[in-house]
């Protein structure tokens, strides 16, 4: 197996604004060094990529100097927050849009899952576009019509397979765009996080497929996701993007926890600190600890135990009066897998507060049902039903130690279950 892609020196640089990539001012510029064989000016100027900060300058590089090689049959995770350009990646190695330094070098054919409808003409039917899609790609007609019952079968939309597509829902066009790109036999296959919006069932079945076309084909796949047991189940190797560049590249388990020690070292003390947030801020989380049940703050909990989860927010809006707080937490393994969420409302809890100032909400939390382990907690509050606050980086972590779970002195399972249950046991003759 030799290198089926290689990226050497790759850059994009945007224009900040409403204008667009440049102006006719600076592509003059541009052209008049370029004929006096001399360096575009504006390749020396612009901002790093960390959405968190104010602009310095009117150009941004949304990659810089990224190169990586990518081996025939390899299966590259391209992990990072949002924001740190792999999508803008994924669009230069699709001939989306072009690189403004660089080179790209990519042997055989490419096809690219980089957002929902990428590819469909909305007016025709899901059988057109799938022909529609295979011409793209660079397949006869009679190729793709030897393949097309099964691309309709896998997609699930048979139903649908001769209704315009603009009648499809988002997971419905990303099913049938899976199905066409992953049938279509591209020696390249590009997948952006675009999986997410398909439902449990479906995501199974395309990682299974991705497999099958790693393994049985020995064809290429770059993979962005979020989930990182995604990533863990199906890469072979990963990099790390972080504000534009890569900070990693290697082995998928390390780079999986090199991004996840990143994420937990911004973890902070005062969440008000927090830029990377959405919502309207009436109310925002200030700070967040565990306590144990005799009020002590820890960061190490046994299983079993009770345990309070303790919320300390900030009611900011002059003129708070009636506000129905709906606070909700979620805990993540350490690769960020979801293991639960919980609101107040999910068990008719009324939180209600008419003025501003700061409070405590606390949710007691009894025989924590955890196995060991290293967990996150994530959270986002709801006020009179609209998105208040949501910081997009963990509020805090905590590590979870084997206890007497069952009360009576034996540890139960030693492996890597998420969870623990007791039962009630009987026996009938």
């Amino acid at each position: 197996m030799g290198v089926i892609l290689k990226v050497e020196n790759i850059s994009k640089q945007y224009r900040l604004g409403t204008v667009g990539t440049g102006t006719i001012t600076h592509d003059l510029n541009r052209f008049w060094y370029k004929i006096r064989g001399k360096e575009d000016p504006y390749l020396k100027i612009g901002a790093v990529n960390d959405r968190s900060i104010k602009a310095s300058s009117e150009y941004v590089w949304a990659l810089q100097d990224i190169n990586f090689e990518v081996q025939e049959g390899e299966v590259l995770g391209i992990i990072g927050k949002n924001g740190a350009g792999k999508s803008t990646l994924l669009k230069l190695l699709s001939r989306v849009t072009s690189p403004t330094t660089g080179v790209i070098k990519t042997k055989g054919s490419i096809a690219s899952l980089l957002e929902v409808g990428t590819g469909f003409h909305p007016e025709l039917t899901g059988r057109e576009n799938i022909y529609l899609n295979g011409a793209i790609l660079g397949m006869t007609k009679a190729e793709i019509a030897s393949k097309i019952d099964e691309i309709i079968e896998f997609s699930g939309c048979e139903m649908y397979i001769d209704t315009p597509t603009k009648r499809y829902s988002s997971g419905m066009t990303v099913r049938l765009a899976f199905a066409v790109a992953a049938h279509l036999e591209p020696d390249i296959l590009v997948v952006d996080e675009v999986l997410a919006v398909g439902d449990a069932e479906f995501q199974k079945k395309a990682i299974g497929k991705m497999q099958d076309i790693s393994t049985g084909d020995g064809r290429t796949i770059l993979f962005v996701s979020h989930n990182m047991a995604a990533v863990k189940s199906l890469c072979t190797r990963a990099i790390v993007l972080e504000n534009g560049k890569v900070s990693f590249e290697g082995d998928t388990d390390n780079g999986i926890n090199f991004y996840l020690a990143e994420e937990k070292k911004k973890i902070s003390k005062d969440l008000s600190t927090i830029k990377n947030r959405s919502g309207d801020g009436k109310v925002r989380f200030r700070s967040f600890h565990i306590e144990h049940s005799n009020g002590d703050i820890i960061e190490n909990v046994l299983n079993g135990d009770t345990i309070v989860f303790s919320f300390k927010i900030d009611v900011t809006n002059n003129h708070a009066k009636n506000f129905n707080i709906d606070l909700g937490f979620s805990i993540h393994t350490s690769d960020d897998e979801l293991i639960s969420v919980l609101y107040n409302s999910y068990q008719s809890k009324i939180i209600n507060v008419n003025s501003n100032g700061e409070y405590i909400i606390q949710c007691v939390i009894s025989n924590l049902a955890l196995n060991e382990g290293d967990y996150i907690v994530k959270g986002r509050i709801e006020c009179n039903k609209i998105e208040s606050d949501w910081p997009k980086i963990p509020l805090g972590s905590f590590t979870v130690i084997k206890g007497d779970f069952y009360g009576n002195g034996n540890l139960g399972f030693n492996g890597k279950s998420k969870l623990l249950i007791k039962g009630e046991w009987n026996i009938k003759s």
